[in-house]
């Protein structure tokens, strides 16, 4: 499940009517990945359409290219960290978005000699109850820094302050089964996080919400992420409905199963692109735009003359490299 920016799963996706679609992960966990993988009606697809690099970055950035270009795509600004998804979120349920806001997402930090380790939120999941209780412990600590938080599901608050005006937070994607030390925010902007971070740590370290979930086998809750932080441009008109992006690769790639990977690949193009292929070679509009780690390239229907078209006819169809484009 996505939890920084707003992803969806390819059947949901198609239902919805999109116009402009978006696939991150779309290079792979490893560079054995791609052996001797057939996508057939990708490769098609892409020899029939022209690409262009939309976005161009590091896979060190705080935002990784597909929220980037969605956020681009939805009219908000797509500066890497301080894309406001989470006053998005806010503005989505009616609420005042004015106030800088951001996410927070209780975690499992394992903490070694070299590294901390941010363990995936649904390898450590927290029921409702639990999730309520949790933000009850430690809203006053919040509060006492202007900080108001709000549940909106068990692995995601919404955190509204403005220690949050201006400052880059990393998405989750960034940091799930990763060592988070890179993607800490600046530290002078975020001292109140890193400080909030420390309390939070001493409090739940031998506190009896953690022993019930020892006690059930459950690792414990000793952490919080801040993620999708930023103010809400005013007015903002996004493009709700008209672009997807879709997040059947997103989970085995950031859990580096190259295998399911490769399966989520395979069942993509038998559905999505197969689709996409369809409407291509009916001549209505088609935007794909693939996404990994630090790049994301579009292929778009270009106008083709009747030269072009007969090349393409016999022209050896292969797929690009998308290990080293994106």
């Amino acid at each position: 499940m996505s939890l920084t920016a707003p992803l969806l799963p390819a059947a949901q996706a198609l239902a919805a009517g999109a116009s402009e679609w978006i696939v991150p992960y779309a290079d792979g966990p490893a560079d054995n990945a791609w052996a001797d993988l057939q996508l057939p009606h990708l490769q098609a697809l892409l020899t029939a359409l022209s690409p262009r690099t939309v976005v161009q970055g590091s896979e060190y950035d705080f935002s990784p290219p597909h929220e980037r270009v969605l956020a681009r795509t939805m009219g908000l600004p797509d500066t890497p960290g301080l894309i406001p998804w989470a006053a998005l979120a806010a503005s989505n349920l009616g609420q005042d978005a004015a106030q800088a806001c951001a996410f927070i997402t209780p975690s499992h930090w394992h903490i070694g000699a070299d590294h901390v380790h941010q363990s995936d939120p649904a390898a450590t999941p927290l029921s409702e109850e639990e999730s309520q209780q949790l933000l009850a412990l430690i809203s006053p600590w919040f509060a006492d820094d202007g900080i108001a938080l709000q549940y909106l599901q068990p692995d995601l608050w919404l955190a509204r302050g403005d220690a949050f005006e201006n400052l880059a937070t990393a998405s989750m994607d960034r940091v799930l089964n990763r060592d988070v030390r890179p993607w800490f925010p600046d530290a002078a902007q975020g001292a109140v996080i890193q400080r909030l971070q420390s309390e939070v740590q001493m409090l739940l370290y031998t506190h009896v919400f953690n022993d019930r979930r020892a006690a059930l086998g459950q690792q414990p809750i000793n952490a919080f992420w801040v993620h999708g932080s930023g103010r809400l441009p005013a007015p903002v008109s996004t493009a709700a409905g008209q672009v997807a992006c879709i997040d059947d690769l997103r989970t085995p790639a950031l859990q580096g199963n190259v295998q399911a990977w490769r399966q989520a690949w395979q069942q993509l193009d038998g559905s999505l692109i197969a689709q996409l292929q369809q409407r291509a070679e009916r001549g209505e509009a088609v935007k794909l735009t693939l996404s990994g780690e630090r790049h994301a390239v579009q292929w778009v229907n270009a106008p083709r003359g009747f030269m072009d078209k007969i090349k393409g006819m016999f022209a050896t169809k292969r797929l690009p490299n998308l290990r080293d484009m994106l």
